[in-house]
């Protein structure tokens, strides 16, 4: 049986289909991330939405089927993979539990509390750490890792990371150096730098489409389990941790402001995706290349407002 929830939301779908046309006049207000060149090629007026329940039952409006780069939602993945390899004590170790209320690439907070360990995964300094954490004995081994992880959690195994979005993430990441190198100085991050962040570069530029966040929203929402294969992707466990920090910190400093307005667990990325879930119910996936002055997509973020507050969707 499908979810009431699901199943009156499909039968809405006119109401989906307006609030994807309203939210595209948001798109106009932003911009796209220009930090990273490449993904200034994004179409500003993009907007697209995928939902999946746990019965497999898909609802996809707007630009849905066009790739994009993970991003920062890649650090959600990350997390899972590191604590798969290591537990949570080892994790915890090296990345705390705390939002920090500041921008996803300040250093603020690692200069003025001491040992320099990053206040959280979500964060680039956090997920820098993590990425160096994921096993394998290079880092063509340790990106091999994420990207079949990826593969599993979407479905699919015609995924790859974008060369280009890679090469101008690598060119342009003065800040993320900058990061690493502090990390590296107060012994929290161990190895080779250039290694770490080239992983992490490639990690950020694998493409997607909102069917695949949509997806892996699913399974955390199901609690890593495939519910048409009934295997376990990722521990129970490790899907209630990485749904708490996608609550107190995916939304970069604005997630405060997107659990009063929204009110779900999820994690968007410098591309304009966003990726949701409402728990035992189903996962969202949405692309909205604008961003608004916190880095999210703006279109998106009405979108996700509008469709919370029609049919009730905050766990709050």
């Amino acid at each position: 049986m499908h979810s009431p929830l699901f199943e009156q939301i499909y039968a809405e779908c006119s109401k989906l289909e307006q609030y994807l046309e309203e939210a595209r006049q948001f798109c106009d207000l932003g911009k796209v991330a220009d930090y990273i060149p490449e993904l200034t090629h994004a179409n500003c007026s993009m907007i697209g939405l995928s939902l999946l329940d746990t019965n497999n039952k898909n609802i996809q409006l707007g630009e849905y089927s066009i790739p994009f780069t993970l991003q920062s939602i890649s650090k959600v993945l990350t997390l899972i993979l590191a604590l798969m390899d290591h537990g949570e004590d080892v994790v915890f170790e090296y990345v705390g539990m705390e939002p920090t209320g500041d921008v996803y690439n300040s250093m603020l907070k690692l200069e003025l509390v001491p040992p320099g360990k990053p206040f959280n995964p979500l964060i680039n300094a956090g997920a820098i750490v993590i990425t160096s954490l994921i096993k394998g004995d290079t880092p063509a081994l340790k990106y091999e890792r994420i990207s079949n992880f990826v593969k599993e959690l979407c479905g699919r195994t015609n995924i790859s990371y974008n060369e280009k979005v890679y090469a101008s993430e690598k060119l342009t990441a003065d800040r993320n150096r900058s990061l690493a190198y502090f990390l590296k100085d107060v012994g929290v991050l161990k190895g080779n730098v250039d290694e770490h962040l080239d992983v992490y570069f490639k990690q950020c530029a694998i493409e997607v489409t909102c069917h695949d966040l949509s997806r892996i929203g699913m399974l955390l929402a199901n609690q890593g389990v495939d519910p048409i294969t009934k295997k376990e992707i990722f521990p129970a466990r490790y899907a209630q941790i990485a749904s708490t920090f996608m609550v107190t910190c995916g939304m970069y400093n604005e997630s405060g402001e997107f659990a009063i307005q929204v009110g779900f667990p999820a994690k968007s990325g410098v591309s304009g995706g966003i990726i949701g879930f409402v728990p035992h119910q189903f996962g969202i996936g949405v692309i909205g290349p604008a961003l608004n002055d916190k880095g999210n997509s703006i279109g998106g973020l009405h979108l996700l407002k509008q469709i919370s507050k029609q049919f009730k969707l905050s766990i709050f």
